[in-house]
């Protein structure tokens, strides 16, 4: 009992210098204590085999390096400043050799009128009402034409792409028709459907309806066969196994497909409107060109242009929606 009460009172000593020693003694523990907790958590930990920095609250994330690494810095190429820029670029420079050969008297200006003539003309048409007249009609027709005719395209390819028999009976004969030029069939749309806008229409959806169902039935020949057994497996049978299997697995052909008919439909269009119209932007070239107004001629060219590659937009927006929503 005397030897437990003397070592309490030697621990609960006033002497000073034993409290500064306690007390720096304490201190260093302390530091010591913290010193390590902090050396811990600044270590790197392993995570599944991944180096990870650590903070002071736990793992913090990839070490900047790998992070850098793992995010590569987009190329110039694939900027979209760049791609505009780099598209727009030919055109100024075709524009500015343009006006070069036609105001320095290189190319004559009855042969080659300068931009500032061919906007003059395109003004004019546009005050007189006729241009604006021109160019709706004109893309009214090749909307109805591709409409119809993609969707005939679309439904012949698929039953020659998923049926033998179907590609029996009907591959050789519209193989044939498919090699019949276009304006071959002007004369006799002509005394089918009389001058009037069933003749035109039909011409383009002639011209839209071939090149989707040859890309169509050729992309539906070969779908993977392991896919169409896994959509057999779980019941899938004609129509639904079309829709859903099939389809899908061809979605990027298909609408490659759909960008080249319409641009077939604007040379269905203009081959339609330079033997029966009386209005429309093939109208307008061969009116221009029974005047001599080749200013005009080029703007109508031009303008077949500009909606052609408008419209040509517009489908391809179209594929990046269907090929992020089903391919």
């Amino acid at each position: 009992m005397t030897a437990d009460a003397s070592r309490g009172n030697a621990l609960t000593s006033t002497d000073p210098g034993t409290g500064r020693a306690g007390a720096e003694d304490g201190r260093a523990g302390v530091s010591s204590g913290v010193t390590s907790v902090d050396r811990q958590s600044n270590a790197p930990v392993a995570d599944g085999g991944l180096a990870v920095a650590a903070g002071p609250l736990g793992v913090s994330g990839i070490d900047r390096r790998e992070a850098s690494a793992v995010s590569p810095r987009r190329r110039l190429v694939d900027r979209r400043w760049f791609r505009i820029a780099g598209g727009a670029l030919l055109p100024l420079v075709l524009l500015v050799a343009w006006q070069l050969a036609s105001t320095s008297g290189a190319v004559p200006v009855s042969m080659l009128p300068s931009p500032e003539m061919v906007w003059t003309a395109g003004v004019d048409l546009a005050e007189r009402g006729l241009l604006g007249l021109y160019i709706a009609i004109s893309t009214q027709r090749v909307f109805v034409g591709f409409a119809v005719g993609a969707a005939l395209g679309l439904v012949v390819g698929a039953v020659v792409g998923l049926s033998k028999l179907g590609d029996i009976l009907l591959s050789p004969t519209l193989g044939a028709i498919r090699a019949v030029p276009s304006l071959a069939w002007v004369p006799l749309l002509i005394l089918w459907l009389k001058i009037g806008e069933e003749s035109k229409v039909v011409l383009i959806a002639i011209g839209a309806f071939f090149p989707v169902y040859t890309i169509v039935a050729a992309a539906l020949r070969h779908v993977d066969r392991q896919l169409l057994e896994a959509g057999r497996a779980f019941g899938l049978r004609g129509v639904r196994l079309l829709s859903v299997v099939q389809l899908p697995a061809a979605v990027p052909s298909v609408v490659s497909a759909l960008r080249l008919a319409l641009a077939q439909s604007w040379l269905f269009l203009v081959a339609a409107e330079l033997i029966a119209s009386s209005m429309g932007l093939g109208f307008l070239l061969v009116d221009s060109g029974n005047n001599g107004r080749i200013d005009r001629i080029i703007l109508a060219i031009i303008l077949l242009a500009v909606l052609g590659k408008l419209t040509d937009a517009v489908v391809g927006l179209f594929e990046r929606w269907a090929v992020r929503k089903w391919a």
